[in-house]
């Protein structure tokens, strides 16, 4: 084990520093722990894994905002879980635009609790995690599982909404080591991360809708849909069945010592935003109750006696 320490005295206090290290050669696992002292005594402390790359220390918000752009598209492109969620709402569609209000709950609903979980308003116990991860593979089999069956499509965005908060807490986790370089930009960096999900999300449905509109001239669309999302179902319940294992390890009985009072406070302040997002999309769904297009065409009208 090696153990080093450099100062390095800045020498005016307009100066911009970053980082680029390229530690991570000198062994099988590095760690970097870094603290910047601000002209105003401000200590913002730094502490990673291996090479991040190129670290701006003290980051201007468009800086901080282009970083975070990245790693929202990057990571929706390497998470095989989001992709075959994306995939399950496209599969019954065969165009964009009926696809918009779907998305954009899936959108709205991620960013809520993503924004939240970044302020520490999402449970810290540590059978959280290996819950949502659980959760969100579930997610995964229910909507293959409504493709398979052939349910009716008209309330699917509300479905979509409260899958959607349970992936924006695994955004969430995805982005636990890499806040600390948002700098003073964290609302910011949230929301240009959000920023990068959807143009990630954006490219593959561009991809995906018209590659599975080639595939349903070839195979029958009941057909194709129905295969498609068995495959995605059988993976999606491999990962549920992993996981579930993983959290089954953790003792949540009521009696456990996890179960402490700012935990249980935690749990019913997100249980009542819960039921309030529930009653304003019950609201929205009888306000707006029209069916939207499936396949690209628009809903039949009522047949009239």
């Amino acid at each position: 084990m090696l153990d080093a320490m450099f100062e390095y005295p800045i020498s005016s206090d307009q100066s911009n520093f970053s980082t680029d290290l390229t530690l991570a050669r000198l062994g099988l696992r590095t760690v970097t722990v870094l603290r910047l002292v601000l002209p105003n005594g401000t200590v913002r402390p730094f502490e990673y894994l291996g090479n991040p790359g190129l670290v701006r220390l003290d980051p201007r918000w468009h800086q901080a905002a282009f970083r975070f752009v990245a790693l929202g598209f990057e990571h929706i492109l390497d998470g095989i879980d989001h992709l075959l969620f994306l995939a399950c709402l496209v599969i019954p569609f065969r165009r964009l635009r009926p696809l918009v209000a779907i998305v954009t709950s899936f959108t709205v609903a991620h960013s809520v609790t993503l924004i939240a979980s970044a302020f520490d308003l999402a449970p810290a116990a540590a059978w959280f995690p290996p819950l949502v991860e659980t959760a969100i593979a579930l997610s995964i089999v229910y909507m293959a599982v409504e493709n398979i069956v052939g349910v009716k499509l008209r309330r699917r965005w509300l479905i979509t909404f409260g899958f959607g908060l349970v992936h924006g807490f695994g955004f969430s986790f995805a982005l636990r080591e890499t806040l600390q370089f948002a700098g003073p930009h964290l609302l910011m960096s949230l929301l240009s991360f959000n920023v990068g999900v959807e143009l990630g999300q954006l490219m593959v449905l561009v991809v995906l809708i018209p590659a599975l509109g080639l595939l349903f001239r070839v195979v029958p669309e009941r057909i194709g849909a129905v295969l498609l999302s068995a495959l995605v179902a059988h993976t999606g319940w491999h990962w549920m069945s992993e996981r579930a294992s993983a959290l089954a390890l953790f003792d949540l009985s009521l009696q456990s010592p996890q179960w402490n009072l700012s935990l249980v406070t935690n749990v019913l302040q997100w249980g009542a935003l819960v039921l309030v997002i529930a009653g304003l999309l019950w609201l929205m769904s009888i306000i707006f109750p029209q069916t939207p297009a499936v396949n690209g065409k628009p809903p039949e009208p009522p047949s009239s006696a």
